[in-house]
């Protein structure tokens, strides 16, 4: 799309469209090189828009990929909800967990930068429609997996939940290393212990978590 179209339209569904423009450049780019590499230019750019004229759809790049984060938590809880359907034991439930993070690398991404850097730089309004958001997917997915995992509270459950995300956020980076510590590790085995494999290590994680919380009653 032109920035001239862009310049147009004054309707509220075009500003809508627009936003959802924007939104898959953003999704689309952190894809292909990282959330971290894309700029507010390049997104802009990539709809053909100026950069300027971005700040009629959203404050700042932040923003945007906050929006993004809280897509990216419901549509995994979707797919969490689902895959808990088919649980026979505490194991798939905690499979179910890590699988659906596993197959989201955006969401892996992104959960490594919300509170260092998305979470900055965003207006009080972002800020709290994103916490709204993510407070009602941990106590929404807490339930389910309390009442899939028979040893858990609801409580817990959102405890599991919460930590899940928070370990992908940071397993996610040291799983997927920079070309140079590709190189290092193939050059040196002993260093390249210290880069854990994703799933293994979130599911285990969240094993001895899920196996922990009820002593601590």
């Amino acid at each position: 799309m032109t920035e001239q179209a862009f310049v147009r339209a004054r309707r509220p569904e075009h500003k809508q469209q627009r936003r959802e423009a924007l939104l898959a450049a953003a999704r689309e780019l952190a894809l292909q090189s990282g959330v971290r590499n894309v700029s507010l230019g390049s997104v802009a750019a990539a709809v053909g828009l100026a950069k300027s004229n971005v700040a009629r759809y959203f404050g700042t790049r932040e923003e945007i990929y906050l929006e993004l984060t809280a897509e990216e938590w419901q549509d995994w809880q979707n797919a969490v909800t689902e895959r808990l359907r088919d649980v026979t034991g505490p194991d798939d439930v905690i499979a179910a967990l890590a699988e659906t993070i596993e197959v989201r690398p955006l969401f892996c991404d992104l959960l490594g930068h919300v509170s260092t850097s998305l979470e900055h730089n965003v207006s009080v309004p972002a800020a709290r429609a994103f916490k709204r958001i993510t407070l009602r997917v941990i106590a929404e997915l807490g339930a389910r997996v309390a009442e899939a995992h028979p040893d858990l509270t609801e409580k817990e459950g959102g405890e599991v939940v919460a930590m899940a995300t928070a370990l992908a956020g940071v397993l996610y980076p040291v799983a997927n290393p920079s070309p140079a510590l590709v190189e290092l590790y193939a050059q040196d085995p002993d260093i390249a212990a210290l880069c854990p494999p994703f799933l293994p290590t979130l599911k285990r994680a969240l094993t001895a978590l899920a196996a922990g919380l009820p002593a601590l009653r």
